[in-house]
């Protein structure tokens, strides 16, 4: 995979966060996981830091407030040329803003929202130098899911706020889950996945992030050894093999195998 053009096409994912608990303990696992090395990040929302790869910006940890006992999980970002333009149209379309836009130092403008569905998201409006990381290698993140109970109205909601071209098929046959793949200038982006009553009842909707890892078997071995949870074991499917699997404060990610290059 090629790097990212400096300025990405608005509902591109152009970023990944994690609001953890213990925010050194969350180092610990990642930097055991994926070798993440890390450098302070923007403090509006409390403690941050930027998960880097050899020196490049990957993904975002921060930690939570000690009275907010919330469950944790990854959280995607799509870009957007105007944050304050794209919070007017989650509004108008039938979603919520729960925090921002605001400004995040000089890193650009942000706000976190959800969908018709509940599903959590973040919309980033960033700054030429948050685009320069790799995609691809192992410890990035390289695809980005949404689990919903129906594609049909949440795919329309995406499409109206960041002008999605779907791909009009479920490419997974009955009886397995429905996936309807999200495209920008006809290139896949992101994909939106039914799964009707098999639905998690402690998640909901939700958005997935997928790292690629050099070899899944070892990285869920690894997780394992870390404190973390295998959910659903290595497994060859049609995007590669795969696993879900939990960190230690139960946040879940897909590692999957790097493609070579």
């Amino acid at each position: 995979m090629t790097e990212a053009a400096t300025r990405r096409t608005p509902g591109t994912p152009c970023w990944t966060s994690l609001m953890v608990h213990s925010l050194s303990a969350t180092q610990d696992f990642y930097h055991a996981l994926f070798g993440w090395e890390f450098a302070p990040g923007p403090q509006q929302l409390g403690a941050y830091v930027r998960a880097l790869r050899d020196g490049r910006p990957v993904a975002g940890l921060g930690e939570l407030p000690p009275e907010r006992q919330l469950p944790v999980s990854w959280m995607t970002y799509l870009a957007s040329n105007d944050a304050d333009e794209t919070a007017e149209m989650i509004r108008a379309c039938g979603g919520t803003v729960a925090v921002g836009p605001l400004d995040a130092d000089e890193a650009g403008r942000m706000l976190i929202a959800s969908d018709p569905e509940g599903a959590v998201f973040g919309v980033w409006q960033e700054d030429e130098h948050a685009a320069l990381r790799e995609a691809g290698a192992p410890g990035t993140p390289v695809w980005h899911e949404l689990t919903a109970r129906e594609s049909g109205a949440v795919t329309k909601f995406y499409q109206m706020v960041f002008g999605y071209e779907a791909d009009g098929t479920e490419s997974a046959p009955p009886p397995g889950p429905g996936r309807r793949t999200l495209c920008l200038d006809g290139r896949p982006v992101c994909a939106i996945r039914s799964v009707g009553q098999a639905l998690p009842r402690d998640r909901g909707a939700h958005w997935m992030t997928y790292f690629a890892v050099a070899d899944v078997d070892e990285a869920v071995r690894r997780v394992a050894e870390l404190g973390g949870r295998v959910v659903e074991p290595p497994s060859d499917r049609a995007t590669g093999r795969a696993a879900l699997v939990a960190d230690r404060e139960g946040a879940a990610f897909t590692v999957v195998r790097a493609q070579e290059s």
